[in-house]
Formats: C-alpha cells, sequence, structure tokens
C-alpha cells in the first residue's frame, strides 16, 4: 500500500459517482496531486474542496500510479475578507487554476506552493495586488519561463529600465526603447528603478502588471494550449484592466 501525508492547497474538485469528487491539490512536498474524495460533495465535506482551502491531506492508493484516495483535514478555510471582495476571489480562483492547468502531475513545486501560500496571506493585506503580480512572475519562472527585469537587454543603463520586450521577456532602458516604444510592453513602477517611477495610481499599475504576465502566459505557456487561459484567469485579468480603465476615466473627468 502506498500512501503519504503532506500540507495542500485545494487547487480543484470535479464530481465523480454518487457524490464523490476528484480532488486536485498543490502539496508541499508531492507537487500537483490528484485523488477521490468520499463523499466530497456532500454538506458535510465540500467546504474541504473548495480551491484555496488550506488542508492536511492523507492519501492512499494499492499501487503508486493509481488516482488514490484522499482524506482531507482543514488547516484553514477561505477568509471572510476573500469571500466578501468579487476581486480577491477572482484572483484566489485564478491562481488556483494557473497551477492546476500549468504544474505536471506529481512533479515537485515547493517553491510554489510556498508562494501560493503566501499569495494567500497577503490577501489581508494593502498591498496583495502587487503581490498577485509578484507570483504570475514565479510561476513563469517555475514553468522555464524567466523575465530578466534587473537589466537592459540593449546594454542600456539599468537604472533607467522602462520597458520590457515581448518576444524576450528581457528589461529596456528608456533611451534604448525609445525607437520601438510602440512595439515594447510597458514596465510597471513597482518593477521599475527608483528614479524611473511615474508616479501611477495603483489600480494602473496593477493593470499594466497584468497586461504583461497576461502576454507571457498566452504566448509562453498557453501558446500550444486548445482553450488558452484558463477562463478564471481571463475574467481576473478582465476585471483589474476595466477597473483602471474606470479610474483614469473618473480622473479625466
Amino acid at each position: 500500500m502506498e500512501h503519504w501525508s503532506d500540507q495542500a492547497i485545494v487547487l480543484s474538485a470535479r464530481r465523480h459517482g454518487e457524490g464523490g469528487a476528484v480532488v486536485a491539490l498543490l502539496t508541499e512536498n508531492h507537487g500537483r496531486h490528484g485523488g477521490y474524495v468520499h463523499g466530497g460533495m456532500s454538506s458535510k465535506k465540500r467546504h474541504l474542496i473548495e480551491p484555496g482551502t488550506c488542508v492536511r491531506a492523507q492519501w492512499q492508493s494499492r499501487v503508486s500510479d493509481n488516482l488514490g484516495t484522499y482524506i482531507l483535514e482543514s488547516e484553514k478555510s477561505l477568509s471572510i475578507n476573500v469571500l466578501e471582495s468579487s476581486l480577491k476571489l477572482k484572483s484566489l480562483l485564478s491562481a488556483c487554476a494557473l497551477c492546476d492547468v500549468t504544474l505536471p502531475e506529481r512533479e515537485g513545486h515547493a517553491g510554489l506552493y510556498h508562494g501560493l501560500t503566501a499569495l494567500i496571506e497577503s490577501f489581508e493585506g494593502e498591498h496583495w495586488q502587487y503581490a498577485y503580480v509578484m507570483w504570475e512572475i514565479q510561476l513563469l519562472r517555475e514553468l522555464g519561463f524567466r523575465l530578466e527585469l534587473d537589466k537592459c537587454a540593449a546594454g542600456g543603463d539599468p537604472q533607467k529600465l522602462t520597458h520590457v520586450s515581448p518576444k524576450s521577456g528581457r528589461a529596456v532602458s528608456a533611451d534604448k526603447a525609445a525607437p520601438y516604444k510602440e512595439k515594447l510592453l510597458t514596465l510597471p513602477d513597482f518593477l521599475r528603478p527608483t528614479a524611473m517611477k511615474e508616479g501611477r495610481d495603483e489600480a494602473e499599475d496593477i493593470a499594466l502588471g497584468i497586461t504583461m504576465t497576461t502576454h507571457f502566459l498566452e504566448h509562453w505557456v498557453f501558446t500550444h494550449h486548445t482553450n488558452g487561459l484558463p477562463q478564471a484567469r481571463v475574467l481576473m485579468g478582465e476585471k483589474i484592466i476595466n477597473m483602471a480603465k474606470v479610474i483614469d476615466s473618473e480622473n479625466d473627468s
């Protein structure tokens, strides 16, 4: 009999059989791992398999390659702070969906597990949206797609970075970017050297960050995925960008 116990975050759950559920977890030591939860869709257990819930998982199977079964114990349910905020909930569901779709089954990603844990904790603070963009940059790196945002791709001044190449994911300094501005992505203020910050409001700056990570997720990670970005990520991105547009419109009026 194969078995293990681990800390985990619920990524997704789908109904299977008579009230059961196949649940995907991001575990600390066993990567993204699926298992069957008996009665998972029942009123008694449904709260345990909500995406974003932190659990203690016990998995067992007769053979290691089989789906196996889970026994889950709640460690931390979704906070009221998240449940009462449409944007926070959309962002949490987006992060869980991205992990669920992109991470290979049973491949260790302890760093990403701890990163997702930190992201969930950040929802209790004021600057969680910055943390979300940074988390997507971490996800890209975990998947083998590293953004280089600390030096200029064209040899320019690393203290004057303002843009990002949509092809290489490398930052570009203001003078080197000038002739190609229309073809480059804008580097948000919170990722720029202090001297080059433009004083954008938070909503606009976060929208620029989401636009940047969306581009690289679409063109690097999901370019061969039939369905493209997960719907949860699409909805979250649209909401953040639309909020920025509304605020910009109000500031202009």
